[in-house]
C-alpha cells in the first residue's frame, strides 16, 4: 500500500505531487528547496549555505513525518545552479551529515547542476530511505 507522507515541517507542495511517498519500507521525499514551511516564502537569496540548510531542515521533516532518520536514506539527490557553489553546499551537507549520521555508512548522493523552478532557488534537495 502507497501512503503519502504529510507535514507542517516541510513547505506544503506548490504543485501536484507529494511531500513524500511511503510505500512499505520506502519513503521518497520529494524535492525541498530553501522554504519557509509557515510561508512558503523562499528564504537566503543569493546565499548557498544558508539555502542548503533550509532546504535539509525541510527534507529532515519529512523523512521524519515519514518514520524515517538520516540514518535511513540510501541515496540524496542536490541539484544546483551554479558550479561556484558546489564547496559551500558540501561544506553544509557535510556538517548535515556528520550530526545525524552515526552509523558510519553515509549516504549515496549525486550533485547535478540544473535550472530549478523559482528564480531565487539555489539548491534542491531530494531523499530516498528505507525503513527497518
Amino acid at each position: 500500500m502507497k501512503t503519502e507522507v504529510r507535514t507542517d515541517g516541510a513547505p506544503a507542495p506548490a504543485w501536484v505531487f507529494s511531500q513524500g511517498v511511503r510505500k512499505g519500507p520506502i519513503l521518497q521525499v520529494s524535492g525541498q528547496g530553501p522554504q519557509d514551511p509557515e510561508t512558503s516564502a523562499y528564504l537566503h537569496p543569493g546565499d548557498v549555505r544558508a539555502q542548503t540548510r533550509r532546504t535539509l531542515a525541510n527534507v529532515l521533516a519529512v523523512l521524519e513525518a515519514g518514520g524515517a532518520t538520516v540514518e535511513d536514506v540510501v541515496m540524496f539527490r542536490i541539484y544546483l545552479t551554479r558550479r561556484e557553489d558546489f564547496g559551500p553546499m558540501n561544506e553544509v551537507y557535510g556538517e548535515f551529515i556528520e550530526k545525524h549520521v552515526q552509523g558510519g555508512v553515509k549516504p549515496c548522493r549525486t550533485t547535478v547542476f540544473v535550472e530549478l523552478p523559482h528564480e531565487s532557488m539555489l539548491v534542491e534537495i531530494d531523499a530516498q530511505a528505507v525503513i527497518g
